[in-house]
């Protein structure tokens, strides 16, 4: 076992340029709550929560991708967690239909952004779908999330829209409530994950299908160090999930620290604010 730790730390990783979208925390607020980390008595700032922002769409540009902006929309403070507003493959885009309606009005704003882009088929998912909250492209295949969020049914959707394979995985804890939450895509066929947020059929699968992934501890999955983005090299994550960034490392990944404590009040982080447009 220490021989492959050894030689998998070896391996050089490489950057590819990616292309973004973000949408500015203008409105930031917690006024309701629709999950666990969310509770309107608790105070938040809004102006932390734009520096936090800035901090992270900076971050990208300094590593050398590209980063487009939505417009956020007044009353609609969730709107900021960018990810969830829809799934972009091959210049194709599926738009978020989302679970709570403190949340639905969202959709309008995505359908029009990609049609204004020039996106070449775009549409509204039909089931209960919230975007790259719950779909995670591979790069082969994609891992679809269920349990508290997105509708199972939207697994058949997606792989049709997309034509790609998808793989169902169920999540059990309210804490991990979005797939996004509690596994990330690293590239190179790597991806890492807190095993007890998932059931345990869906457990056997990622370990059959991902038996080198990195296993997240439950003190980096609940400073959502999972919600991370990686370029293939760099990976950028909550600087609290100390242990994931070791593990990064010893795989040759360079970790980069990133602070969005206030959004997670919201129950987001960094790949919750990032939406990856793939043309």
């Amino acid at each position: 076992m220490q021989r492959n730790t050894e030689r998998r730390s070896t391996r050089i990783r490489t950057a590819t340029r990616r292309r973004y979208l973000m949408c500015r925390p203008t409105y930031f607020d917690v006024t309701y709550s629709i999950n666990v980390w969310m509770d309107p008595a608790r105070p938040t700032s809004a102006a932390l929560g734009q520096e936090q922002w800035k901090r992270l769409h900076d971050t990208f540009i300094t590593l050398g991708h590209d980063v487009e902006l939505i417009d956020p929309q007044p009353g609609l403070p969730d709107m900021v967690f960018s990810a969830n507003g829809a799934m972009a493959v091959d210049g194709r885009a599926l738009v978020a239909r989302f679970r709570n309606r403190q949340r639905t009005d969202e959709s309008a704003a995505y359908l029009d952004w990609f049609r204004a882009a020039g996106w070449s088929e775009v549409r509204q998912a039909e089931y209960i779908n919230e975007g790259e909250g719950d779909f995670l492209f591979t790069g082969r295949e994609i891992l679809a999330g269920s349990g508290f969020r997105s509708d199972p049914r939207a697994c058949r959707e997606v792989q049709e829209f997309f034509g790609l394979p998808v793989v169902p995985l169920v999540l059990v804890d309210p804490r991990f409530y979005h797939l996004d939450t509690a596994l990330a895509v690293l590239g190179h066929g790597e991806i890492m994950y807190y095993a007890d947020a998932f059931s345990e059929e869906s457990r056997a699968v990622l370990a059959e299908r991902f038996p080198d992934a990195i296993l997240a501890d439950e003190a980096d999955a609940a400073v959502f160090g999972l919600n991370a983005v990686s370029d293939g090299k760099n990976v950028i994550l909550p600087g609290q999930a100390t242990g994931l960034a070791d593990q990064l490392r010893q795989r040759g990944y360079t970790p980069v620290g990133a602070d969005l404590t206030e959004l997670l009040k919201a129950g987001g982080s960094v790949k919750c604010c990032t939406l990856e447009l793939r043309e």
